[in-house]
């Protein structure tokens, strides 16, 4: 019998065999079953006992897999918190919406958000409490209650009626280790867990702070355990275990470098549990144990419809994996996708059938270490941004987030899970790569992917609506976007064609594929029309434009566009990442402290540098990129509130 402790030293309750308890307290005996989401943050599904990890105890999270269903291969859609909130409340990837950039509310459909199907069928539907939609619609109008109190144990809840409640803890958020530097740290060891002997996956350096990191990360994911094993507990006091399915995940993978924010493994790959008690086990049709099918976010929320007894709707993408409407052909290829590191647009997608995995990047000269400045507030990635930029790494596989890389790559994840060899240029994989990029390319399609367009022009209007309502060249975007990155001379007649085109996101990928030229040497002219771009008033285009033509002659013009950027302080920072971009190419580095050293020094100073996207901050970073700055010093003087943050703790709410 595997057990699930009632928990808490404190209440003097030792362990009970959970299915024992339940047959104890059947609960509410409504004919339809409560749904319980614990969601919390930032957590790769590795980081747990169930998934492999033995530096960690987790005993709550290790017997709910072992009596439920454990997912082994379940991705978040994309990365980072708002794009995976927003697959999940609506069943759809959230590029369908043109809800994919964190963090950024556009314009949507109303009535896309799921919750309000289940209330609409009786159920009493509760979120504590994190939204983080990316839609302009009333994010807490599909929820009977949306706040800190929001609780199944509401008075507003009436007798028998059935709940889906929604837990989000920030325990785990990337935001306990987010401290600058290491100085006064908790033994963690007081914990049971020993940096010293932690399993470092081979993707990222072995070093110190990265080795503290992982292990601060590490004491949260065994907060969370103690976290879900308090509802376990308010679940059997209160009556309700028998009749109540739990959910448990992460909204995306962990804090290590290389992982939140990336197309990885580890930034897709999360724990995902489903505890089903005995009374509502057949509508799974499989018995409790690990499960290898591929699912991802979109399916959460046909689940829970069918669960309920709803059928999802038909614009839903997800599949249901078990309850009514449960789809019994499963998936055979997982997609996700990614469309910004904070103020660095950087569309990119990922599609994988298990075994073989292609990550597509549509600007594959901006290098995947492009600083997002909240994670680069971890230790851990100042090291190793200080080993890599320092000259000072002796392992290849460490510096490739830091270059340009192929437009495509293909990875064997039984035989590389740490996806270092990339095999797309291995003729024996050229048939598997012809059928993943195939299959990603109709994903995109019929998904009527909005994530090629600008963030510019999505403002103002529905991107969902305006596609449809006036027929939108949307073949001609993809096709264009597709040739970007992998553009050779030969395509220069389709570029310039794109380049004159009245449609900004024309223009855009049409000065992506000539940067893509331009930096890999196959062309060495400029055209007019692309100087003329430096000054197209949308900042994108003039950004990408410049950094095309500082490759092709025009050195000094470009850098110094991108120097100046735009009187606008958002659009300054497009100029920036696009500099930021250039300074990480060692053959620029000279150029761009020639003609911009003195303005990058006095934006560090003048700017605003203490918020994450502040251009005084990024001015800070490509600083530190041309070797003029320490990174220590990038965020300024931090070092009290990094002491603060690594004496504190931060709290295992909300509670029941």
């Amino acid at each position: 019998m595997k057990y699930i402790p009632a928990l808490m030293a404190c209440c003097g309750l030792g362990t009970i065999p959970y299915g024992a308890a339940m047959a104890q307290n059947n609960g509410n005996r409504s004919d339809r079953p409560n749904i319980l989401w614990l969601t919390f943050e930032d957590t790769s599904a590795w980081e747990f006992g169930c998934y492999g990890n033995d530096a960690v105890s987790t005993p709550n999270v290790d017997s709910l897999a072992a009596n439920g269903i454990q997912f082994m291969n379940a991705w978040s859609c994309g990365p980072q918190s708002s794009p995976a909130r927003s697959t999940i409340i609506t069943g759809c990837y959230a590029t369908t919406y043109g809800m994919d950039i964190h963090h950024t509310r556009y314009d949507t459909p109303p009535d896309i958000f799921f919750p309000q199907r289940l209330r609409e069928a009786g159920y009493y539907c509760t979120n504590n409490r994190k939204t983080h939609y990316n839609s302009t619609s009333p994010d807490k109008a599909c929820w009977d209650e949306c706040s800190r109190t929001a609780s199944y144990n509401s008075p507003g809840r009436k007798e028998g009626q059935p709940f889906f409640a929604v837990f989000n803890c920030n325990v785990s958020h990337m935001g306990c280790i987010r401290t600058f530097h290491t100085d006064g740290r908790r033994d963690y060891t007081e914990e049971g867990i020993y940096p010293s002997l932690l399993r470092l996956p081979d993707y990222v350096p072995d070093l110190p702070e990265i080795r503290s990191d992982l292990a601060g990360h590490l004491e949260a994911v065994q907060d969370i355990d103690k976290w879900a094993g308090i509802f376990l507990k308010d679940l059997r006091d209160k009556g309700l275990d028998g009749n109540t399915i739990i959910f448990f995940f992460s909204d995306h993978g962990g804090c290590l470098p290389r992982g939140k924010g990336y197309l990885y493994e580890s930034g897709l790959r999360v724990p995902l549990i489903v505890y089903l008690p005995p009374k509502w086990q057949h509508l799974a049709e499989r018995g409790a144990g690990r499960d290898s099918s591929l699912v991802n976010f979109t399916d959460l929320a046909p689940t829970v419809l069918s669960l309920a007894g709803i059928r999802p709707a038909e614009n839903m993408q997800g599949k249901a994996l078990m309850g009514r409407f449960a789809d019994k052909d499963g998936r055979k290829t997982n997609y996700a996708f990614a469309a910004n590191h904070l103020h660095h647009f950087t569309p990119a997608r990922a599609a994988s059938d298990g075994r073989y995995k292609l990550l597509r990047t549509y600007i594959p000269y901006r290098q995947f270490a492009m600083r997002n400045y909240y994670q680069w507030g971890m230790p851990g990635n100042k090291a190793w941004d200080r080993l890599v930029l320092g000259g000072h790494n002796t392992n290849p596989a460490w510096d490739l987030p830091f270059l340009p890389h192929p437009a495509e790559m293909l990875f064997d994840l039984r035989n590389d899970p740490g996806e270092i060899h990339d095999l797309s240029s291995d003729p024996a994989y050229a048939e598997v790569l012809s059928r993943l990029r195939d299959s990603l390319s109709s994903h995109i399609r019929s998904t009527v992917d909005l994530g090629f367009f600008l963030p510019t022009s999505r403002k103002g209007r529905i991107m969902y609506d305006m596609v449809r309502d006036e027929n939108y060249p949307l073949e001609q975007l993809y096709s264009l976007a597709e040739l970007a990155g992998t553009a050779t001379p030969a395509d220069i007649p389709a570029l310039d064609e794109a380049i004159a085109s009245p449609l900004p996101e024309m223009r855009y990928w049409a000065t992506v594929g000539y940067a893509c030229l331009a930096r890999t040497g196959q062309i060495q002219g400029c055209p007019e029309e692309l100087l003329a771009l430096t000054r197209d008033p949308d900042p994108y285009i003039a950004a990408e434009a410049s950094y095309a033509i500082s490759y092709l002659g025009h050195e000094k013009e470009g850098i110094t566009r991108l120097v100046s950027g735009d009187t606008d302080p958002h659009f300054r920072k497009v100029f920036f990442s696009a500099l930021e971009c250039l300074s990480l190419d060692p053959d620029k580095r000279d150029a761009i402290l020639e003609y911009g050293k003195d303005s990058l020094w006095h934006a560090a100073t003048t700017l605003p540098c203490k918020k994450n996207e502040d251009a005084g901050l990024i001015a800070r970073g490509i600083l530190v990129n041309l070797g003029e700055m320490d990174i220590n010093d990038m965020h300024g003087d931090v070092y009290q509130e990094g002491l603060q943050l690594n004496h504190k703790r931060r709290p295992m709410i909300p509670l029941p």
